[in-house]
């Protein structure tokens, strides 16, 4: 039987009327979501993933500029950083840090059903990585709020710490609770880091419910999923960098 050959280079048999998906291709034979500078979609995706890793690389260098000042404040200040840590109740980040290590399994499982055509679990998949997204940072507002009104926090006059905490160092410790300006530099870091995390992942879910919605409407297929999965490539970064700061702000000298 004879065959012709489409855009994507899979055979349909010419003696047979092939169903016509609106969002796999149009009357000229080219997918929709193919951009004119492009060839075919499989160049396409090659070249928005590597403008991913390029972005991705970026924000390696910036957030590994932020641990770089962590790290050098904490070998002047050994002492009041471990202290101030005692400060971070860590239930939240551990809560957190479970939080995001669940929405990862759920992004990589939206990504899956992107990838097979299951448009239904697709759209579940994206809309519960969305609410774990939401979850987190409550959690983290809900720890921000704590600090705040106690006034803990970079700036605050005065700038005070939990009386509780302060007893409990001195009393396990034998000696005073480290001078609070050097405390203070380590909550000037905490908010950074966590700040700027908080940020992506505002970000993150933004770009989640634009995704969510156009995979409702069936804008994505098995041919074309390049926005899922490179928004999944965000997420598990931004996912990875909770995973060093809840050891870094919340565990290390802690004890």
């Amino acid at each position: 039987m004879a065959a012709t050959r489409v855009e994507d280079s899979t055979l349909i048999p010419s003696g047979r009327h092939a169903h016509h998906d609106p969002h796999t291709q149009d009357a000229s034979g080219h997918h929709p979501a193919l951009q004119h500078h492009f060839d075919n979609l499989e160049q396409q995706r090659d070249a928005t993933t590597l403008g991913m890793w390029t972005f991705l690389v970026t924000e390696i260098m910036f957030f590994g500029g932020l641990f770089m000042a962590y790290t050098i404040y904490r070998i002047f200040n050994p002492e009041a950083f471990a202290a101030a840590s005692r400060v971070l109740e860590i239930k939240y980040g551990a809560i957190n840090t479970a939080v995001l290590i669940a929405s990862s399994l759920t992004m990589a499982m939206a990504v899956y059903f992107s990838q097979i055509g299951n448009r239904k679990l697709l759209v579940a998949f994206l809309g519960l990585t969305m609410v774990l997204g939401t979850a987190f940072l409550g959690i983290k507002a809900i720890e921000y709020t704590g600090k705040f009104s106690h006034n803990t926090y970079p700036g605050a006059v005065p700038f005070e710490i939990d009386h509780d905490v302060v007893e409990s160092y001195e009393r396990e410790k034998g000696k005073p609770f480290p001078d609070l300006n050097r405390v203070q530099m380590f909550y000037v870091i905490y908010y950074g880091m966590t700040g700027v995390h908080a940020l992506h992942m505002v970000i993150g879910i933004v770009a989640l419910g634009f995704l969510t919605y156009f995979a409702y409407r069936g804008a994505y297929s098995p041919e074309y999923n390049s926005p899922i999965e490179l928004t999944g490539l965000y997420w598990h970064f931004v996912d990875i960098v909770w995973i060093f700061l809840f050891p870094l702000l919340y565990l290390i000298g802690r004890n």
